[in-house]
């Protein structure tokens, strides 16, 4: 009997053993982080035992991977050597996280015309060959190269730019290609899992992976090639590098979610975060771009700071002696004249809340929704002026204050050449020794001017070898001139350049 007992012992510590091993393996096991306060005693603390990795598996991103590699192609810039050197690039990927100001551009290596100045890489869109990517990618070339995933190399097409946002779109001539599919970028959370696809430093059909860290990022680098920057970028931890501009961030399903466009980091390298324009508002960009050959961008006429500043608050209460507390919207401190906003009837002062029912927590925010729009949309935007809040239905305006869509042949000749000009004063003509000339003003980083090597405060001298004195003049010289022009202009030195362009 003693002999038995013993069996049955043993085959009961065993049976517990086993349920208990159930147990732990089992759903009870995982017993969450967070548990309810109500059920916590004051000043207690609460653990729980690691038990692996409760249950989830392990992200596979082999079918995104493959996916999208087909769609992501490498990008050349090709510019000529005297392009190089009238020229200054700025590659958002060269942009030391809270510096951009102290940040000094590299100088541009000199190499024959056979040599590419620039790499970087591009997302296919359509089967028949458009293709977007970073304006700083194809910015000064003289050709573009755009290399598939196949090693089939072809001559692309540049079909349009837009400096605000970072963006271009290219075209190949060709059809059946692989092509990815926009996401709806406003259904993306932050924890979503992430993949960049590029060629960092020429390294063809690269993937790496991380999540969204943020959205809605503005980091005051865009500026540097626009007076109206659209920045709310999404934010990832995935590994972006030089040469992955203009490449995809894509979701689990290897969709686009965005255009990987600049990094955070004290070396120039992925050490950070990075940056990438979200794939709603490339959609737009891309779709003004190839029905208009521009892009059609509503403007609210406001400038202002987000409320949620600090700093921001305190100065401004110090300035005009108002006592108002830090909080989600932005305080509207100047309104431009002819503007949708100040037509409509927003006072500086108003905080703007909300636009179409979506809350603005930042000016990233509202400059985002709004450059969504185009002219002749309307909006509903509250406000909170004082105690008060205040609804307003407001048709959107374009930066001239037309409510019109226009295509690239409205554009006059003032916009193709990107500035606008003021006469020179006699203290200028006597400063300079001249009696002719205009002085280019908000220089726009998209025009002809610009791409001359043309800078503010730079003077026009002549226009197809006639002098110009006036916007006027310029004006009338350049209507429905087609073709090549050529321009002799002066720095801030007095130093004398002549270049030129063609008008298409």
């Amino acid at each position: 009997m003693k002999k038995y007992t013993g069996y049955l012992l043993v085959g009961l510590v065993s049976s517990m053993t086993t349920l208990g091993g159930f147990y732990l393996m089992s759903d009870h096991a995982n017993v969450p982080f967070i548990t309810n306060a109500n059920n916590q005693k004051n000043g207690d603390f609460e653990f729980v035992d690691y038990k692996g990795n409760y249950g989830y598996d392990a992200p596979n991103f082999v079918e995104a991977s493959s996916k999208a590699i087909h769609t992501v192609v490498s990008i050349k810039n090709y510019s000529s050597q005297r392009q190089r050197q009238n020229q200054q690039f700025f590659d958002p990927l060269d942009f030391f996280f809270g510096q951009p100001d102290q940040q000094q551009r590299r100088p541009q290596q000199q190499q024959e015309q056979d040599q590419p100045s620039g790499m970087g890489s591009g997302v296919i869109i359509s089967q028949d060959g458009y293709i977007v990517t970073n304006n700083h990618v194809i910015d000064g070339a003289s050709k573009i190269e755009v290399t598939l995933n196949n090693q089939k190399s072809y001559t692309a097409v540049l079909v349009g730019t837009d400096p605000s946002t970072d963006i271009a779109l290219l075209k190949i001539t060709e059809k059946g290609l692989p092509f990815t599919k926009f996401v709806n970028s406003d259904g993306i959370n932050v924890g979503d899992w992430v993949l960049a696809v590029g060629n960092p430093f020429g390294l063809t059909s690269t993937v790496t992976a991380g999540i969204v860290s943020a959205k809605g990022r503005s980091i005051n680098i865009l500026g540097k090639n626009s007076e109206s920057p659209i920045e709310s970028f999404i934010q990832t931890d995935a590994a972006i590098n030089p040469g992955n501009s203009g490449g995809a961030l894509v979701n689990a399903n290897g969709d686009l979610i965005g255009i990987n466009t600049a990094i955070s980091s004290p070396t120039g390298a992925y050490s950070g975060y990075g940056f990438a324009v979200p794939a709603n508002l490339v959609k737009k960009v891309v779709e003004d771009i190839k029905a208009y050959g521009i892009v059609q961008r509503g403007y609210l006429g406001v400038k202002g700071f987000d409320l949620s500043n600090e700093d921001a608050v305190k100065q401004y209460n110090k300035q005009f002696k108002k006592n108002i507390k830090t909080d989600n919207g932005v305080m509207v401190t100047e309104l431009v004249s002819k503007g949708s906003a100040i037509d409509s009837g927003i006072e500086e002062g108003d905080i703007i809340k909300e636009v179409d029912g979506k809350p603005i927590t930042s000016f990233s925010s509202l400059s985002f929704i709004i450059g969504s729009k185009r002219p002749g949309d309307k909006v509903d935007i509250k406000v909170q002026r004082g105690n008060t809040s205040k609804s307003y239905t407001i048709t959107l305006k374009d930066a001239k204050g037309s409510t019109k869509v226009r295509s690239k042949a409205d554009l006059t000749p003032s916009e193709i050449l990107g500035a606008e000009f003021d006469p020179l004063t006699e203290r200028q003509k006597d400063s300079f020794g001249i009696n002719y000339g205009v002085m280019v003003k908000h220089l726009e980083g998209s025009g002809k001017l610009a791409a001359a090597g043309v800078q503010d405060e730079f003077i026009i001298l002549t226009i197809n070898d006639k002098e110009v004195s006036s916007q006027a003049d310029i004006e009338k010289l350049l209507k429905n001139h087609k073709g090549r022009v050529s321009i002799k202009f002066a720095d801030y030195y007095g130093r004398i350049y002549t270049k030129g362009f063609t008008m298409d």
